[in-house]
């Protein structure tokens, strides 16, 4: 009697990870086992990156306003105090491409 080898599914679960770890330098991307847990680490700061890059984003975003806010004698929290308080509903994210690609409609914005 033959030696069960797990046939298909194995096979084809084993070519997934390897199909992930396309790329890869050295053994990493050839063995199974040694690719399955450079994949499992690649999947896992995936994961966390998705999480990190739009704390980020809005990081950057903060830097920029007040970076424009500075230039009208503001600072960036009195500015974003005085936006709400007036109703002004734009987001971080409007506020710094305005402040980038338009800093006099940004100084009106922020005189308001």
């Amino acid at each position: 009697m033959p030696r069960a080898k797990r046939g298909f599914k194995a096979r084809r679960r084993r070519n997934r990870i390897l199909k992930a770890a396309k790329g890869f330098r050295g053994k990493r991307s050839s063995c199974h086992a040694v690719a399955n847990e450079a994949v499992q680490h690649a999947w896992l700061h995936m994961y966390r990156s998705r999480k990190q890059r739009k704390r980020d984003f809005r990081s950057l975003w903060i830097m920029r306003i007040n970076a424009a806010a500075r230039t009208v004698d503001l600072s960036y929290s009195k500015l974003i105090g005085k936006l709400n308080a007036a109703g002004v509903g734009l987001n971080r994210k409007m506020l710094a491409e305005i402040a980038i690609s338009d800093p006099v409609a940004f100084q009106a914005i922020a005189k308001a």
